[in-house]
């Protein structure tokens, strides 16, 4: 049982400033926005319209809800398989797969570095056997996979089209994001393999690739989560993934790629947080930003290639550890302002999460709040129902205006990889977390349960735990396919990935050639090492 609450002295202060730094006045007024020189035609305008503020579609959900999506995966493929399909039976429209570190990093299950690693923060994936295993039961045809993988993208989009090729699915009607950003994993979360320009070139042949072969994938998720979850605010996180989005248009389009016919399949994936307003007025900020920058300097004419359209996750680092059912309460608050802010997915987090993978029954409250949201709360009824309020339009201009000074910084600095080069994201976000740290710490910022209203005696939850015996399973798993296999045809597969590497040809087509030859992911990936070398990290001090 809980304890009694401690006793709080002074009721703490409500905030006078937005997680931004953004300084807020008690009251707004026509006259807020009008000092701010605010047009609402050209600024606002309407939902399905440049500059797509109110939303990338004329009717949004009123035409079809958000994909509802919860981030699984843990152990071997059977286990996550069973996650997986019973999130499909409680009402999950789409499918994310989280993978382990090994397989992130382009180390197979035995690998020496990869032990105490295999399956623990998602599914190990060694092989094509693995990825059948995956998604035994799962018409590929009918439902929308997200992968959150980035230096080993291509190499497990090619194990799902080989899936999907041997179980006679039509690539044409395949649907879903890899993230294939490798940009933020420079800047923060740091499952790099290649350096940056190399790792540029595996991008852009997937962008080529599945142009041709898959028209209703979404070549890249280019992610602000990872950025905001190491600490950074919601201007820098649309400052830095709308910079990362232009790097890798301009490096499609410098590898003679036409714009309007790839942009179109571009995604983003962005993280919500608590502060619910400054949340909101960043999507709506977001989605006009981008349109503006892609008509002015990248000369995009499609319409299409200029909506934004993002995926969100509630913010992994808003959960606590103390009183962890609250959580609910901030997860549900984040999905609402996601919503009202026109996300096209959402995944929830299971309120257990800051102590481990999140159960069965969190994950199933998770998905039950999104349900809520869309069915009970009336939000998703009108589109861009915040609109024309005097503060939330006040915020929106004040994200663009502060975020646009730091792509002007950026540019000063030679681009997006000269700056994360020169550690200049990274020293940004750095400082940012530690101004966070400092306010938590000296009770300016409020964490209910951490260092405000705590109880004495925290009641235990149960929590998710990864049988060690699945680590050995693998690890036997991927020796016996390597001793069945013909070795001979395997190495040819290898060695014209290694040919395409040199050579400059498209890597996906070997790529997926090697793992219907049984090649590895760590194989695959130490042939890409071989030709273009490992990052060494910017040490930001």
């Amino acid at each position: 049982m809980a304890g009694p609450s401690k006793p709080a002295s002074m009721p703490p202060p409500v905030p006078t400033r937005t997680s931004s730094g953004i300084e807020v006045r008690p009251v707004y007024t026509p006259a807020d926005l009008e000092k701010q020189q605010h047009d609402h035609e050209s600024q606002v305008g309407y939902p399905g319209q440049l500059p797509f503020t109110r939303g990338i579609q004329p009717t949004m959900y009123r035409g079809r809800l958000w994909t509802m999506r919860q981030y699984a995966g843990m152990g071997d493929a059977e286990e996550s398989n069973k996650r997986y399909k019973y999130l499909l039976a409680h009402g999950t429209t789409g499918l994310s797969v989280a993978f382990d570190l090994p397989t992130q990093i382009g180390m197979d299950s035995d690998h020496p570095m990869a032990l105490g690693e295999v399956g623990k923060v998602g599914v190990a994936i060694d092989s094509i056997e693995d990825m059948e295993r995956l998604f035994a039961g799962i018409d590929l045809e009918k439902i929308s996979t997200s992968m959150t993988i980035n230096a080993t993208a291509s190499i497990l989009l090619a194990l799902y089209v080989a899936v999907a090729r041997r179980t006679g699915r039509d690539l044409r009607k395949l649907s879903g994001t890899v993230q294939n950003d490798i940009l933020k994993e420079y800047i923060a979360r740091g499952t790099y393999i290649y350096p940056p320009h190399k790792a540029m070139r595996i991008v852009t042949d997937l962008f080529a690739y599945t142009n041709r072969t898959l028209p209703e994938w979404n070549t890249i998720s280019i992610s602000g989560y990872h950025m905001r979850e190491a600490g950074c605010t919601a201007v820098q996180e649309v400052a830095f993934t709308l910079a990362n989005g232009l790097t890798y248009v301009h490096a499609a389009v410098d590898a003679g790629l036409n714009v309007d016919e790839f942009a179109p399949r571009i995604s983003f994936f962005f993280n919500c947080h608590n502060n619910f307003l400054e949340e909101i007025a960043k999507f709506r900020a977001a989605r006009r930003m981008w349109a503006g920058l892609m008509r002015e300097r990248v000369g995009a004419k499609n319409p299409r290639s200029l909506m934004l359209r993002f995926h969100t996750q509630t913010a992994g680092s808003t959960l606590q550890a103390q009183q962890p059912e609250i959580n609910i309460v901030r997860t549900a608050l984040q999905a609402l302002a996601a919503v009202l802010g026109g996300t096209q997915s959402l995944h929830t987090n299971g309120f257990d999460e800051a102590l481990a993978l999140p159960t069965e029954d969190a994950a199933r409250i998770a998905l039950r709040t999104q349900q809520i949201i869309a069915y009970e709360s009336g939000a998703p009824q009108t589109v861009d129902p915040l609109a024309g309020s005097y503060y939330i339009e006040h915020l929106t201009d004040q994200i663009e205006e502060r975020a646009q000074a730091y792509l002007g910084k950026i540019d000063a600095l030679g681009g997006m990889l000269k700056a994360i080069e020169k550690g200049y994201v990274q020293q940004e976000i750095q400082n940012a977390a530690y101004d966070f740290q400092q306010a938590v710490d000296s009770r300016e910022a409020v964490i209910v349960g951490v260092n405000q209203f705590q109880i004495d005696e925290e009641k235990s939850v149960p929590i998710q735990r990864v049988d060690e015996a699945q680590e050995r399973k693998q690890v036997e798993r991927i020796r016996a396919l390597r001793a069945r296999r013909d070795a001979t045809s395997c190495k040819t597969a290898l060695d014209r990935v290694e040919a395409a590497a040199r050579s400059g040809d498209n890597l996906m087509p070997h790529i997926i050639s090697a793992v219907e030859s049984y090649a590895t992911v760590g194989e695959i990936s130490d042939v890409l090492r071989r030709v273009f070398g490992e990052h060494q990290e910017t040490v930001v001090i």
